[in-house]
């Protein structure tokens, strides 16, 4: 019976034809929920609040806030169901959760304009553009359209971007306190140094996993982060450095390793279904309008740059640089961008994450089914899994990230009309902490530079339309300033 319940899973998820074992699926799914478990705390820090009365509380028109127990119970039960989903529909190790950037998007601009019913009411009109967008086939021309060597940059500008969010995470690298009166933006740690214990525990786990890595030992990043978890937990034990909370830049992050007095609790999903559509009528229709088309586009292509750096670093993308079954992939994830809004928790989408676990050897959709349970089971286990300190998940995402570096040699820097546009995408991602600004800059820069030197014929017509679009994107402010 044992053989066959392999032979089934083996046949469902074409395990051995990708190269992969049940055993590294599991690993990989286990590795990836570890590095991206952070959500179900940011997430409710971002649109969510302890209480009105607090300095910092993101409330909306008028004055209600989202509480962060609601928010983090939906977050974990919305990115299950969704993970599994994408899993079981394309196959692929890609796990989704609610999308950052675009849910600071709607709890600093969207929702203080209107109630948060009505903000995640165009969170899920933004769902249901981009599922539109999908079925007519126009999601997956686009995807197919963009070329061999912008896919590539997008996949490094992505390693890099993930590598800057583990150093940013860990406070390795920290926005200078004084940063309006001075040239440097950012700086190490606290006052040149890393300067702290959790940082510590950072530059330790980045060894140990850095070291597995290169020896080849299999489950390598799982096993750093486990490493730094328990260096952690010991090293607080001793120094009781305590939790960060905007306060204690020496504390720690996200997560706090320490055993907690509660393991399980019931989770509050009141959230679910508190939507409403009333946004065209709250604010001007024009208004509403831009609103969406931002989170489109930005939703449409942070997808299509995730989808294409992680399928290309599961070397799952075909010789002809696309990505098999992509429009099973790209519905599933307007389904995620509905389902988030309609949970208010934000849109869902594939999570650059998914790439420490397609590093620990994931390739298969399995790896998912995996991790989707994990997050579910988290909407009970949430005190456990936060023992976990960021700080000790980083390191996971500084090596994924530079593994994922090496598809720069697939870009041909000797025509400036490809270099420059990559070169763009690859930094703008990190610097703006945005992968569509990245996908917008090279777009942009391409369709020019193509044009300017002759090239126009060898640019998609859909590029063109596109690199438009994003042009009005990085517009948005001053358009709204001309109507408003």
């Amino acid at each position: 019976m044992a053989t066959s319940t392999r032979s089934a899973l083996d046949r469902f998820f074409k395990i051995t034809d990708r190269g992969s074992t049940p055993g590294r699926e599991v690993r990989g799914g286990l590795v990836t929920f570890v590095t991206m478990a952070y959500i179900v705390v940011l997430n409710p820090l971002i649109i969510g609040s302890f209480a009105a009365t607090d300095a910092a509380a993101h409330k909306d028109l008028f004055g209600a806030i989202l509480p962060v127990d609601q928010v983090a119970a939906a977050t974990a039960l919305v990115a299950g169901v969704m993970t599994i989903l994408f899993g079981l529909v394309a196959n692929y190790p890609f796990a989704m959760a609610t999308g950052l950037g675009i849910n600071t998007l709607v709890a600093v601009t969207i929702a203080p304009t209107m109630s948060w019913p009505e903000a995640m009411g165009l969170v899920v009109v933004n769902g249901l553009v981009v599922l539109l967008l999908v079925v007519t086939g126009v999601r997956t021309v686009v995807f197919n359209a963009v070329p061999a060597g912008l896919k590539s940059a997008i996949a490094v500008g992505i390693g890099l971007f993930i590598a800057l969010i583990g150093l940013v995470d860990a406070g390795f690298v920290r926005r200078l306190p004084d940063a309006a009166n001075t040239p440097v933006p950012v700086g190490l740690g606290i006052g040149g140094s890393i300067a702290s214990w959790p940082t510590l525990v950072f530059v330790v786990g980045l060894i140990i996993t850095s070291i597995l890595v290169a020896k080849r030992v299999k489950g390598a990043i799982l096993i750093g982060v486990l490493a730094g978890t328990v260096f952690a937990i010991v090293l607080e034990a001793i120094v009781k450095a305590g939790p960060s909370l905007g306060v204690n830049p020496k504390g720690w992050n996200l997560g706090y390793p320490a055993l907690p007095d509660q393991v399980v609790g019931l989770p509050d999903l009141s959230l679910l279904g508190d939507v409403s559509f009333g946004a065209w009528w709250r604010v001007p229709a024009i208004t509403a309008a831009l609103f969406v088309f931002t989170l489109v586009l930005t939703d449409f292509f942070d997808t299509i740059g995730t989808i294409t750096g992680l399928g290309k670093e599961a070397g799952v993308i075909d010789k002809d640089g696309q990505l098999p079954n992509v429009s099973k992939a790209l519905f599933v994830d307007g389904l995620g961008a509905v389902a988030g809004g309609a949970a208010s928790t934000s849109s869902n989408t594939v999570y650059i994450e998914s790439a420490s676990g397609i590093a620990e050897g994931a390739r298969t959709g399995l790896a998912n089914v995996v991790t989707g349970l994990l997050f579910i089971a988290a909407m009970f286990f949430t005190p456990l899994y936060q023992v976990v300190p960021i700080e000790a998940a980083a390191p996971a995402l500084v090596v994924v990230g530079a593994l994922m570096m090496g598809q720069i040699r697939e870009i041909d820097f000797a025509d400036f009309t490809l270099a420059l546009p990559a070169f763009l995408t690859i930094v703008v991602m990190p610097f703006t902490y945005s992968i569509a600004n990245g996908i917008g800059a090279g777009f942009v820069s391409y369709v020019v530079l193509r044009a300017v030197t002759g090239k126009a014929r060898g640019v998609h017509p859909l590029l063109w339309v596109v690199a438009a679009a994003f042009v009005v994107y990085f517009a948005v402010g001053p358009i709204e300033a001309a109507i408003g």
